[in-house]
């Protein structure tokens, strides 16, 4: 097993990337680069596992691979993207000095 036994995986993110994601850090390329080398290290995990074990699993900031066990020859090869929001801390940063000092938490709805 090697990257290139997930050649299809790695199409299907790239597609998605330069589709979906607007502002990650990385250009297509660099993203490729760094997919080929998680899923290198996502082997590694998922080959020296405890044998209890089922997944072998590699990330960074912006990307999770994840080697999941199955029945047949090949595990499932699943790419996640850590997407968040810079405004997420800030919100919890407020939601945790109002709690602090005793003020009711507002939650706005849209």
């Amino acid at each position: 097993m090697n990257v290139e036994t997930f050649k299809a995986e790695i199409a299907e993110a790239l597609r998605a990337y330069e589709k979906y994601i607007v502002c990650l850090g990385k250009t297509p390329d660099q993203f490729r680069a760094t997919v080929e080398s998680l899923i290198a290290q996502a082997i590694r995990a998922y080959e020296t596992r405890a044998p209890n074990l089922r997944h072998g699993i590699a990330l960074d900031r912006y990307i999770t691979v994840i080697l999941s066990q199955t029945d047949g020859p090949k595990p499932l090869c699943g790419i996640y993207f850590n997407l968040h929001s810079p405004y997420q801390k800030q919100l919890l940063s407020k939601a945790a000095k109002s709690e602090k000092s005793g003020e009711p938490r507002h939650t706005h709805e849209a």
